[in-house]
């Protein structure tokens, strides 16, 4: 029981990088390799906060905050300077590394002994609370008008700019949600799990690109469940299956390995 709430815990913390991914890859066709970087970004930041004494919450939002601002600017590099997106995204992602560590004073920050949200009440409580609250404000906003131009953009450009919209407006706006998600989602990481470390965002991107294959292979045929839903219950799947794997004894230094395997596999499944 205690493996099974584990594995609950970590697929629906880990669904709010895949509601990310979703907003990046699905929704604006943007492959956004930054969240690498804003990740690891808003653990930074919430420990460094935290072992100022910073209220949990606030480091929190302030590592939202930074995600946000971090997508901004992988917005503008791409559609100001006209950078590929690709590019964009990997320029920020590394210089994000060295901010990072800027951020933290060093590689690895332990934050056994001090304050956090999970100390409070059971992990599990707040995790579902948390990505409730993020799953119903974002559904929520694809219904304005802001959300179907956002959807408009990743469609079809020309069709937003035929509107007297400024496309390049929208796209950055995803990107500010998106690594804001992906900040957050970060800083409740870090808190979770005890650390923050200055690597824990390596292959996050693909995993979260694995998380939303695998649940809009499976369940895309049911019309009723909203695209959030698909990105955590691919996220909850894909975790598990990491847990299983690893029960059936697979080294734990093969889990990129594994993770490559599993993206293969859903992109496979998803062509048909």
């Amino acid at each position: 029981m205690g493996v099974l709430l584990n594995i609950l815990e970590q697929g629906l913390l880990f669904s709010l990088v895949a509601i990310a991914v979703y907003i990046t890859y699905k929704i604006l066709d943007f492959p956004d390799m930054s969240v690498d970087g804003t990740f690891p970004m808003g653990a930074a930041i919430s420990a460094a906060l935290l072992v100022q004494g910073v209220n949990p919450w606030i480091s929190i939002i302030a590592a939202a905050i930074g995600g946000g601002i971090a997508g901004g600017i992988t917005g503008f590099l791409h559609v100001k300077f006209k950078i590929d997106n690709l590019m964009a995204g990997i320029l920020m992602m590394i210089g994000l590394y060295s901010i990072n560590l800027r951020i933290m004073g060093k590689a690895n920050v332990p934050l056994f002994n001090v304050p956090n949200l999970f100390k409070s009440a059971a992990p599990i409580v707040i995790i579902i609370v948390m990505l409730a609250v993020v799953k119903i404000l974002f559904d929520l906003y694809m219904k304005t008008k802001s959300g179907f131009l956002l959807m408009a953009v990743g469609d079809n450009e020309q069709v937003v700019s035929s509107l007297g919209v400024n496309k390049d407006l929208i796209k950055i706006l995803g990107l500010v949600i998106s690594n804001a998600l992906a900040a957050l989602a970060g800083a409740l990481t870090a808190q979770y799990q005890g650390f923050s470390d200055v690597g824990m965002g390596t292959g996050t991107v693909v995993m979260g690109l694995a998380a939303v294959i695998i649940g809009s292979s499976l369940f895309e045929k049911i019309s009723f469940i909203k695209a959030t839903t698909l990105s955590i219950l691919g996220a909850v799947i894909y975790k598990a299956a990491i847990a299983l794997v690893l029960k059936f004894g697979l080294n734990a230094n093969d889990l990129k390995l594994m993770t490559a395997v599993i993206v293969v596999i859903a992109l496979c499944s998803n062509n048909g």
